[in-house]
């Protein structure tokens, strides 16, 4: 990339985000050499840009905060991406974001492009979000000190209650944010306990960044999404279900299981189940949505939940159980 008023400008770009920039991956995204780096970042400084420099096998580049800040740099599918999420932020478990959502949402389509205006207008008539949430929500500056901590791979402090409401002091390597419907969980390396954990954010509160860096660590998962996943399985507890469904296989087969093996044919008009291993709620929603008649043989949890159900709908339709 020769030239300079361009490079410098997705020099701006890279360092808007909130994380130490090694000068090495610096030059590879720009394609120039570390010293080309270190000669734009001080013309950056000198057009009173506030980049600060770091030492160390963990160091880098990063803008801070200063009286001289760049403007937003933003390509097209980055400016259509924030304000299609700015548009459907107020229905998200974070505090007071709706009406600073729909102010930034103004500014923003001021500036943007017809052309993108456009794509933003066409995808925005397309879509209805669901209303209704009414659960814990999430601090928006605990998101954004928690996505700095993840960039720099800072320790961070906070206090945090736990699920029987017993609170705790916590110190942690912050790994990833992972939304998760209508929740947010940090997935960090416990530094105490010298294990991997994950956090619900809106159970966090006195962050703290210590300035520390630490080193990458190898997460047990594939990403931090699957990582959430497999923790939030196990706090639930799952069945194994079996049960003789009166329907003809091939009535239900692609309804309910997910390879041949689960069902296996009984005569013309029944057949016999062997579900996955899932939570009661979903055995029981899955039975249910056949249509069909069916007897459940286990678990037993299983039956007096069915029974429970069925019990609340006969009082809900007027009749007695």
């Amino acid at each position: 990339m020769t030239d300079t008023p361009a490079r410098l400008l997705n020099l701006l770009s890279l360092l808007q985000t909130p994380r130490e920039w090694p000068g090495s991956e610096l030059a590879t995204r720009l394609e120039v050499s570390v010293r080309t780096i270190r000669r734009d970042v001080d013309r950056l400084r000198d057009l009173g840009y506030p980049v600060q420099a770091t030492m160390g096998a963990v160091g880098g580049y990063r803008l801070v905060a200063g009286k001289a800040m760049p403007p937003l740099l933003l390509d097209d599918d980055e400016a259509v991406a924030i304000a299609v999420g700015l548009r459907t932020a107020a229905m998200h478990a974070v505090t007071g974001i709706g009406e600073a959502s729909v102010r930034a949402l103004a500014k923003l389509e001021q500036v943007l492009p017809s052309r993108l205006r456009h794509r933003v207008g066409v995808l925005g008539r397309a879509t209805v979000p669901m209303t209704g949430w009414d659960g814990p929500t999430v601090d928006p500056v605990h998101l954004t000190t928690l996505a700095a901590a993840v960039g720099n791979r800072e320790r961070l402090r906070f206090g945090y209650r736990r699920r029987g409401g017993a609170d705790s002091e916590r110190l942690v390597e912050p790994h990833k944010l992972v939304s998760a419907g209508r929740r947010w969980y940090l997935v960090a390396y416990d530094a105490d306990r010298a294990d991997w954990r994950m956090f619900r954010v809106d159970r966090m509160s006195a962050l703290r960044p210590t300035g520390q860096r630490t080193a990458p660590r190898t997460l047990p998962a594939a990403d931090a999404a699957a990582y959430v996943t497999a923790k939030l399985s196990e706090l639930a507890p799952v069945y194994q279900a079996v049960a003789t469904l009166h329907a003809p296989l091939e009535q239900v087969a692609g309804r309910i299981g997910d390879s041949p093996a689960d069902l296996v044919p009984i005569d013309a008009d029944s057949c016999r189940l062997t579900s996955h291993t899932e939570p009661l709620e979903w055995l029981a929603w899955r039975l249910l949505m056949l249509g069909c008649e069916f007897e459940v043989h286990s678990p037993p949890e299983l039956v007096a939940y069915l029974r429970e159900t069925a019990g609340r709908a006969t009082r809900a339709a007027g009749g007695r159980s």
